[in-house]
């Protein structure tokens, strides 16, 4: 009887857990009805290009029609509202045939969507599209979800300058730290604090330029990143929000100068 009893007991533990995940990872079409921001693309971050909108993917639970923006062209198609919870055949998305500068964003999503055969939740209310080996190739987040200036609130780690990762053997991490409500800034350079305000502009919700930041007069040994980042802070033009953990600043002709990590 006593082995019985534990038996029971295992079972409604595993049941449970099994409960848990499934509730958590499970979704039907309805969960995934609006539309949403393509912020990843196997596994690396989608980065807009400067002054551009992440592209984006929209799904109707009622008609079953699908449709948004591939980075140029927009994109329409049918799925199966039918079809079992989690499954989602991509397939035969069509899209507009405009040509733009650069087509590399365009292509990658593409190329992603026509191989989605399902989807789960995400942490965060984020959704993955996966493949038919159950692999996440696309994360979404809901376009509602992210705002911009407020995003940068609070402080962010310094990974790479230029391009360049930054070394993980420094005594002082780089950091900078928004309070977006004064528009101002604080943390370190490498070697220096550094405090100062930014600015933005009416005419792009993405703008942003530090005309003033100040920094200590301490020396280090080695001045060399921290000149690279305060060089790179006085052409920053813009920003953009890639997840929800990591920001990149932008100069004028869209490179990406800073990115940024929580």
């Amino acid at each position: 009887m006593k082995k019985i009893s534990i038996f029971i007991v295992s079972l409604s533990m595993v049941l449970a857990l099994t409960s848990c995940r499934t509730s958590k990872e499970m979704a039907t079409i309805s969960n995934i009805d609006g539309e949403w921001n393509i912020i990843e693309i196997n596994g690396s971050a989608v980065v807009p290009p400067v002054g551009h909108e992440y592209p984006f993917i929209g799904f109707e639970a009622v008609t079953g029609k699908v449709y948004g923006n591939s980075g140029c062209n927009r994109m329409m198609g049918t799925f199966d509202t039918s079809a079992k919870a989690g499954v989602l055949d991509l397939s035969h998305i069509a899209s507009t045939r405009m040509f733009c500068p650069d087509m590399t964003l365009e292509q990658n999503v593409l190329n992603v969507l026509k191989n989605v055969k399902g989807y789960r939740m995400l942490d965060n209310n984020r959704v993955a599209l996966t493949n038919s080996y159950n692999r996440p190739v696309v994360v979404l987040a809901n376009k509602e979800n992210l705002s911009v200036l407020s995003s940068l609130e609070g402080e962010w780690k310094i990974t790479q300058v230029n391009g360049e990762t930054i070394p993980a053997n420094l005594d002082k991490k780089p950091y900078i730290s928004f309070d977006t409500s004064k528009k101002s800034i604080h943390g370190n350079a490498g070697c220096n604090m550094i405090n100062g305000g930014f600015t933005t502009s009416n005419n792009s919700e993405t703008s942003i330029a530090f005309p003033a930041v100040a920094a200590t007069m301490m020396a280090c040994p080695d001045m060399t990143i921290e000149r690279k980042i305060m060089n790179a802070l006085n052409i920053v033009k813009s920003f953009s929000i890639l997840t929800d953990k990591s920001a990149g600043l932008y100069g004028e002709d869209g490179t990406m100068l800073l990115l940024l990590m929580r």
